[in-house]
């Protein structure tokens, strides 16, 4: 089955340090790197790379960066007749501060031309999302647009899967129209306005999820692993145990979402997509950037311990 990705490309420019300054400070790095980023864009990229049939729209400028960003789509196989360019507006960029030591990071993205998406790009290449059966998306894209194409592809018959993230607010209607909602814990938490930070929260989560009208939860715990609820089911799958050191988490999100809608294309299980997903994610997080630490299937079986 093939899937459709809506989301924004940027041009990731990381900066490795020790550390990562706080406000007022400022560290000297030790390297940096410019690369493809973007949610949507790292989805599908993700899904390209392990097998999936990947259809993507988005909006880029004229420029440098939007050429980086078709040169990697024709080499993951990934349909961009969905990416429209504005020759008006520049393609965005995000700033990606690492700590070399923890892998963590914290991001500062501008859509760009992608910041311009409307409703009307979105009836243009409905026939895109009509020829899928998987309709995966976040919230970098506009807001409207985003729950606009959400509701057309979940009339359309899709399976449909949100990535809440950056976490944002959502109108109540617009959970019926979510069969797979796949936050972290701070995004759970926005959500709900209250803290998740263990098993016993995830399940009261779980629950006020599905009472909104969600299908289908997933709450993506890190190196704790993710956990899942929809009204049979419930389980908490561990995080993959890898042969290489956690380098840079950037993106690893997106790895977990990409190859969670590939599996699911698959008609795996719910749990065998969560366990695939998951170790998608943990490979990605032994490399560096974001795009560009998404594994290739050939890549996963060595990997494991």
């Amino acid at each position: 089955m093939s899937i459709c990705v809506l989301g924004i490309f940027v041009a990731d420019l990381c900066f490795f340090a020790d550390n990562i300054p706080t406000k007022g400070q400022t560290i000297l790095g030790n390297k940096h790197i410019i690369g493809p980023g973007g949610k949507g864009s790292n989805q599908a990229i993700a899904a390209a790379r392990i097998g999936g049939e990947v259809s993507f729209i988005s909006k880029v400028g004229k420029d440098n960066y939007a050429n980086l960003a078709f040169s990697l789509y024709d080499e993951a196989g990934i349909n961009y007749e969905g990416v429209e360019v504005d020759t008006k507006i520049s393609t965005g960029a995000a700033g990606i501060l690492i700590n070399e030591n923890t892998g963590d990071n914290a991001i500062n993205v501008v859509p760009g031309a992608a910041g311009t998406i409307d409703n009307s790009l979105i009836d243009k290449f409905l026939p895109i999302i009509q020829k899928s059966k998987i309709f995966l998306t976040q919230l970098e894209t506009p807001k409207e647009a985003t729950l606009y194409a959400l509701k057309k592809a979940k009339e359309i018959g899709c399976i449909t899967i949100l990535n809440p993230a950056p976490a944002s607010s959502i109108p109540e209607e617009y959970f019926q129209h979510i069969d797979f909602f796949t936050p972290n814990e701070t995004e759970a938490s926005f959500y709900l306005n209250k803290n998740i930070e263990n098993e016993n929260d995830c399940k009261d989560a779980g629950t006020d999820f599905l009472n909104k009208g969600i299908k289908n939860i997933l709450i993506t715990l890190g190196e704790k692993g993710c956990y899942f609820k929809n009204h049979e089911e419930e389980f908490v799958i561990p995080a993959s145990s890898l042969n290489k050191p956690v380098i840079d988490t950037t993106g690893a999100g997106d790895a977990f979402n990409g190859a969670f809608s590939v599996a699911l294309s698959q008609n795996k299980s719910y749990k065998e997509s969560i366990e695939f997903a998951s170790l998608v994610a943990g490979v990605s997080v032994t490399r560096e950037g974001a795009a560009n630490s998404m594994p290739f299937k050939k890549e996963l079986e060595e990997n494991l311990l």
